[in-house]
């Protein structure tokens, strides 16, 4: 990936699914630039939003790690239903090294710039 890229969870299956299939995930593109989702782009709500940052764009949680990727993954809720948000982050080297992982219940989108732009695109 060249740059920040939005991906989406879409519940239908392939024709020919592996055992144990329950959806896809497919790239929705850039979040800035040709090829970003517009407005509209998600009018019924995907089951879950990931956002992935290569590393010339990742900012290391330490100083210690060097070329690590990050990304979030965004599940939205239904607040007003009592149904939270919930959201996790992760970075991990190129080895696969995971070196952060954090999960959270009840997010507040707009308190996380990673879980900002994902509920942004939602509600666009």
């Amino acid at each position: 990936m060249p740059t920040t890229t939005v991906f989406n969870a879409v519940e239908d299956k392939p024709e020919d699914p592996q055992p144990g299939t329950v959806g896809l995930v497919t790239t929705a593109g850039p979040v800035l630039g040709d090829g970003a989702p517009h407005p509209g782009h998600f009018r019924s709500a995907p089951p879950a939003l990931f956002l992935l940052h290569p590393p010339q764009e990742s900012r290391p949680s330490s100083p210690e790690v060097v070329g690590a990727a990050s990304g979030c993954v965004f599940l939205p809720g239904i607040p007003h239903l009592g149904l939270g948000h919930r959201a996790a982050w992760v970075e991990a080297e190129a080895d696969g090294t995971v070196t952060r992982l954090l999960s959270q219940v009840e997010v507040n989108p707009l308190a996380d710039p990673d879980t900002a732009v994902l509920a942004m695109l939602l509600a666009a």
